[in-house]
């Protein structure tokens, strides 16, 4: 028979829940190294802050007189739900990647305009291109939309009355909770658990991940930090 705390402590044990077990996700970040992981266009410093308050956390610096720069993974992801947060130096202003690319040799692409009429652009060699969830935090507040990194430019800005609750929600000075989908030609951003982009866009279907630094312009954006921790990804069966 059962001593009463033997009871207590084995239902305890039974109760205890299992973190991640069963949740699909993967951690992109090892906590100790940038293993998995390469440098693209600029030279922005990216280092490991591993002891951080909170939990390790990849560091983005910037750096006077060069390009956008990209921590990029070096596997593509097609569909998938990407979780990460981020905390970003007020006077920057950054984004992460996904389904993007980066080509050794330059190419041209056909796009679409917005009247439905195709035009060429060139892209150069090592330039990183694909789409960007934005982190602004300036009093834009432009967080959330989606940006065409080196080919079309803005696709969903969340301006105006119809996205006001998505604008509040991003903290400039403090860390922020992002959550992509990406399913087939469905892209949707959340942040805070606060939905903001809702986009139909079928250019591109599968591209790595990257952390962006961005360049800067004005002394006072030098040597300046970008934050991540809890990048993690769960992938989804590819949509038919």
């Amino acid at each position: 028979m059962l001593r009463p705390f033997a009871a207590i402590l084995i239902l305890a044990v039974f109760a205890a829940p299992v973190r991640g077990a069963d949740d699909g996700f993967a951690d992109l970040f090892d906590g100790v190294s940038l293993a998995g992981w390469t440098q693209r266009g600029g030279k922005a410093i990216y280092t490991i802050d591993a002891k951080a308050e909170g939990g390790p956390q990849i560091v983005g610096t910037s750096v006077k007189g060069t390009p956008n720069s990209f921590l990029c993974t070096e596997r593509d992801y097609t569909d998938f739900v990407l979780e990460f947060e981020v905390q970003v130096d007020p006077v920057l202003n950054s984004g992460v990647q996904f389904r993007s690319n980066c080509y050794d040799k330059a190419c041209t692409m056909t796009l679409v305009d917005g009247s439905g009429g195709t035009y060429t652009k060139h892209c150069a060699a090592g330039v990183v291109h694909g789409y960007q969830a934005e982190i602004d935090p300036t009093p834009r507040a432009f967080s959330g939309g989606i940006y065409d990194e080196s080919r079309r430019g803005w696709l969903l800005k969340p301006e105006g009355s119809a996205y006001a609750a998505a604008r509040a929600a991003f903290d400039p000075a403090g860390w922020n909770r992002y959550r992509i989908e990406a399913r087939g030609d469905s892209i949707k951003t959340f942040i805070n658990g606060v939905a903001v982009a809702d986009l139909q866009d079928d250019l591109t279907a599968t591209g790595f991940i990257a952390l962006q630094v961005h360049a800067v312009g004005t002394p006072e954006q030098v040597g300046k930090q970008v934050r991540w921790r809890n990048l993690r990804l769960k992938e989804l069966a590819t949509a038919e």
